[in-house]
């Protein structure tokens, strides 16, 4: 089965472009003003509105209002949910869309337990932890404490680019990986040619 491949963090349609055109399956919106890589509902709604067919559109928030998450699902043509906080399962279920749960991953995380508390939830996204930082940290975690009997899907993100995507799909076989700050010339700002050589680094653990 091959990897799939989530691009995030995209603020410009020529980036969105770029991705789509080489390959990546879905297309990662950072609902968080904290983060370097936020874009507001307007553009993103902009964005999406070009967007060819079969691309899944996922809008990211961070311990959002629920009122907020509304206004963005009205608004722009998403397709999932991504949990980047400290989201209750409760609340997570609240939309009209499907969602994912990102976990920050740390040595002692039971990501057993998490498994069993977001049981609706469409996959787990395992990112690196950092104190104060959701996403977006340019490191790598630990890979050999994932279980290995996980029966959800996972999404492997942190620190990813084209230089060690290969060896992580070789070591955690996930459903999928997400990179953002490794296809980038500047935060926020999507490289092309990074993003061809982290598509070549996944394909060719296919070939």
């Amino acid at each position: 089965m091959r990897t799939r491949v989530k691009i995030c963090g995209i603020t410009r349609i020529e980036d969105a472009l770029s991705a789509i055109n080489s390959g990546c399956d879905s297309l990662g919106f950072v609902f968080y003003e904290k983060s370097p890589r936020y874009v507001t509902i307007e553009k993103a709604k902009e964005i999406c509105r070009q967007l060819p067919p079969f691309v899944t559109s996922v809008g990211l928030f961070v311990n959002p209002d629920e009122s907020y998450v509304n206004q963005a699902i009205g608004n722009v043509e998403l397709n999932l949910l991504q949990f980047h906080g400290e989201e209750p399962p409760q609340f997570c279920r609240t939309f009209e869309l499907p969602y994912m749960k990102a976990i920050r991953v740390k040595s002692d995380t039971n990501l057993l337990q998490y498994e069993i508390d977001y049981f609706d939830a469409k996959a787990l996204l395992l990112d690196s932890f950092s104190v104060g930082v959701h996403g977006g940290t340019g490191t790598t975690f630990d890979w050999n404490i994932i279980p290995s009997n996980i029966k959800k899907p996972i999404i492997l993100a942190g620190g990813l680019s084209s230089v060690n995507v290969g060896e992580a799909i070789r070591k955690v076989r996930p459903y999928a990986v997400d990179v953002s700050g490794g296809v980038e010339s500047t935060k926020g700002i999507k490289d092309p040619e990074k993003i061809e050589a982290f598509m070549r680094g996944v394909n060719n653990e296919f070939i």
